[in-house]
Order: structure tokens, then sequence, then C-alpha cells
């Protein structure tokens, strides 16, 4: 269970709670697995952060990304987020990299203009950030 906060949009948030709503129907006996979601829908539902991020060029999640990596001309821009949170949001309308990832991991907390070097499963790739604005 994390109390870390969890960056999500409002229309993931407002898909939690209904799940959270229906499990905890007056009544209804949860089976192990079902008090488990239950459990960690509650946690993400506190620790949830919901909203707009400050326009600073602070790569965080709930930030659109764009990167080029040094072995490709054309940019590339995504969403550092989490995939299970924007998938339940139907406007999340480009690819989502996990902030755990490597090169999440690596570009998380680094500004517009750093460039960083990250190991990939074959391979060191460097990366630049061109862009990091708010999602929404």
């Amino acid at each position: 269970m994390t109390t870390e906060s969890v960056w999500m949009t409002p229309a993931a948030l407002e898909r939690l709670e209904a799940e959270l709503v229906e499990l905890s129907r007056p009544g209804r006996t949860l089976t192990d697995t079902e008090q488990a979601r239950a459990t960690e829908l509650r946690a993400m539902v506190r620790n949830a952060e919901v909203g707009l991020k400050p326009d600073d060029g602070l790569v965080e999640p709930g930030m659109r990304i764009t990167v080029r990596f040094d072995d490709d001309a054309e940019p590339t821009s995504f969403l550092l987020g989490s995939r299970e949170l924007a998938d339940l949001d139907a406007t999340v309308d480009l690819d989502v990299y996990s902030p755990t990832s490597p090169l999440g991991a690596a570009i998380t907390g680094r500004y517009v203009g750093d460039a960083v070097t990250y190991q990939a499963p074959n391979r060191a790739v460097q990366v630049t950030v061109l862009e990091a604005v708010p999602f929404g």
C-alpha cells in the first residue's frame, strides 16, 4: 500500500471512486480478492493528486513530456504517469510512460533542456528533455 501521492486525471479518480462505492455497498460480502482491491482503492483515492501541475518545466507525473533521443531526429511525446490509471480516462490520447520505467526514472526531477543517459535493456541511451507541460 502506497503512502505517496499518486497523480491521476479527474476521470480516473471518478472511476476509482465508483468502483469503491460498488465494492462498499451495504450488505455485500467481499471475497478476499475484492477486499484487497477495496483496500488498494481506498489508498489510491486517499493519496490521489488530481489537477494540473505547475508549468515550471519540471519533469514529474502528470506532465506531457517531449524528449529527443540522441539517435533519433524525431521528438517523442508522452504522458508521464501510471499506465493503469491513464487507461481509466478516455481523454488520454498519447502513450503513457511510468515514472518507474528506465526512461521515466531517468528524467523525473529533471528540467527542460536537461540531457541524461540511462541504461536500457541492451544499451545506454541518451535523451534530452525538450518540453514538460501540464497534461490536461
